[in-house]
């Protein structure tokens, strides 16, 4: 018999917008439609509902016993492994076989900045293609969600830098929603300051809900007052099949740098940390799971794209 894969574990944000948790819930259902073999469910950080909690508890009760959990923006991360380690802890008196590991965020990947670039490009509109010297006087405002984290905060802020290089914007700022500053209007009167006379604002958001329609009542409030500045709203990166082979791309890397999956969760070090005599991340040891290729960029930026059926990987690059 077969030993399934250790299920996806998504970890969104959040959102008291049940649009924006229909646009989660899509999200997994694509994902579990082009991944048949792959236990996946998913969740929002407490206190936003569906709980991921209830998400373990329900890839418990359909077999599961491994998970990675993969956060979707790095302001979720902190909070997730808490939920996750929470409801493990509760079922671990019934199935104390379970056991779980944690992969990166997506971003700031090549992969997301390309489709950053292109929510730009289809705020303002213009024909493709367009060459860096059409954008000399577009300013793209990043916005994300805003943490006390500061490690989520840098993340947008090095996002914006990765955006703005070679990819010839007059500049890229940055905003968040909440919890830190400046806030969006901020932003926009710094990007002014700054000698914009275009800028579009670009959420750094995967996905639509209450955050982004934030962003776009607070960029239309500020557009009104400044006639005189041409400002235009960018939609979120959205559930594109690139993100989604992103998030699989985070759960294979997880696999192959955690050789700890097969125990409980209260054993296993901190990332990183490998005790002596225990064999390297990736070693293919552990009993069950399956080996999933990771496709490292090559030295041109260029990625290579896999097909999985779970039992048998492709590969083949551009």
């Amino acid at each position: 018999m077969t030993t399934p894969p250790p299920a996806l574990l998504i970890a969104g944000h959040g959102t008291r917008d049940e649009a924006g948790a229909e646009v989660f819930r899509d999200l997994l259902r694509e994902l579990g439609r082009r991944h048949p073999g792959l236990p996946v469910g998913g969740g929002f950080v407490e206190p936003y509902r569906p709980p991921l909690g209830e998400a373990v508890t329900a890839l418990v009760e359909h077999g599961a016993r491994r998970f990675v959990v993969v956060p979707l923006v790095r302001e979720s991360a902190g909070r997730a492994e808490a939920d996750a380690r929470a409801a493990l802890g509760r079922l671990r008196e019934r199935h104390p076989e379970v056991s779980y590991g944690h992969a990166c965020p997506p971003g700031p990947h090549p992969v997301l900045l390309d489709l950053l670039e292109r929510r730009v490009e289809e705020a303002l509109g213009s024909p493709a293609p367009r060459t860096p010297g059409d954008r000399a006087d577009v300013t793209v405002l990043l916005v994300g969600y805003g943490s006390t984290d500061p490690e989520a905060n840098a993340e947008v802020h090095r996002a914006a830098r990765l955006l703005w290089e070679g990819r010839g914007y007059a500049g890229v700022e940055t905003a968040f929603v909440s919890m830190a500053a400046p806030d969006v209007p901020s932003g926009l009167e710094r990007c002014a300051r700054l000698g914009a006379r275009r800028i579009v604002v670009l959420p750094y958001f995967p996905l639509d809900g209450g955050p982004a329609d934030r962003v776009r009542q607070q960029t239309e409030g500020w557009a009104a007052a400044r006639p005189e500045i041409g400002v235009r709203s960018a939609d979120v990166i959205g559930p594109e099949p690139e993100l989604l082979d992103l998030i699989v791309e985070r759960y294979r890397e997880a696999l192959e740098g955690d050789p700890y999956m097969n125990r409980d969760s209260h054993d296993s070090p901190a990332p990183g940390g490998t005790p002596p005599g225990d064999s390297p991340p990736g070693g293919g040891n552990s009993p069950g799971l399956p080996r999933q290729p990771y496709v490292r960029p090559d030295r041109d930026g260029h990625h290579g794209h896999e097909h999985h059926d779970w039992g048998h990987t492709h590969s083949h690059a551009h």
